[in-house]
């Protein structure tokens, strides 16, 4: 389904658009099925792998068997791809980027234990050497999130600049990436059924709460980019997780 025109100025205006339970019981359990195997194959893990990052203690140290995030899901496991191109998703991309659409930097945050963390606030452009306004961040919430099981925090409006803000290191259990500080005033958490997705400009500001409450929250992301952008640090047919999900 193409975007309206009250959708795409909305995208515009905000730099985010929320589309609740988008993703049916039906289109959701085969991936929740792949997640949970996943979850189950980090729990034998002693330290990290190339895919598998374990979740940090209060000190920054990775905690043995308790997975954090599946960095490259798409390549740790491709059954996830299809996620990616299912089509109620990408002909709403197709509305903001057009019609050849590549998918790359695929990542699974399970959030399934209390004090669980996926990031701090940040612009997704900040790691990807860009500010480019053709990248489209996409969120997949696989199962209900609320403000007590970790859900995403977004500052509308922060993408119009095009300006990538500073970010630096964190520390304990932020210790995995680099964050920016914002005025979580404005901020606006999105509350959300199972099966909700969200795209955003990859220079919004966003970030997530921590789960509070011990129910977990799936959730898978990755960037839709048109196919003639060529990312330095991830181009097509040279970086393993870019993946063609629509034209040639």
């Amino acid at each position: 389904m193409a975007l309206s025109q009250s959708e795409l100025a909305q995208f515009t205006d905000n730099g985010y658009l929320i589309f609740p339970g988008l993703l049916d019981a039906v289109a959701r359990e085969p991936y929740l099925q792949v997640f949970k195997e996943l979850v189950e194959r980090a729990s034998a893990m002693e330290k990290p792998s190339e895919h598998f990052s374990l979740a940090p203690d209060a000190a920054g140290n990775p905690i043995p068997g308790l997975l954090h995030k599946v960095q490259g899901v798409c390549v740790a496991d491709d059954r996830v791809l299809g996620l990616a191109k299912l089509p109620q998703i990408l002909s709403r991309v197709e509305s903001l980027i057009g019609p050849n659409i590549d998918m790359f930097g695929s990542k699974f945050f399970p959030m399934h234990t209390a004090g669980a963390t996926s990031t701090g606030w940040h612009q997704d452009n900040h790691y990807f050497g860009t500010n480019s306004g053709r990248v489209v961040s996409c969120a997949i919430y696989l199962e209900p999130t609320d403000t007590e099981n970790g859900c995403l925090m977004v500052l509308p409006g922060s993408h119009k600049t095009g300006e990538l803000v500073e970010h630096a290191s964190g520390s304990g259990i932020l210790a995995h990436g680099q964050w920016a500080a914002v005025d979580e005033t404005r901020a606006v958490d999105v509350v959300c059924p199972a099966g909700t997705v969200v795209l955003f400009s990859a220079n919004l500001l966003h970030g997530a709460r921590a789960n509070s409450s011990g129910r977990s929250s799936f959730r898978t992301a990755w960037h839709y980019i048109p196919g003639d952008l060529g990312l330095e640090m991830f181009p097509r047919g040279g970086y393993k997780d870019r993946h063609i999900v629509l034209g040639s």
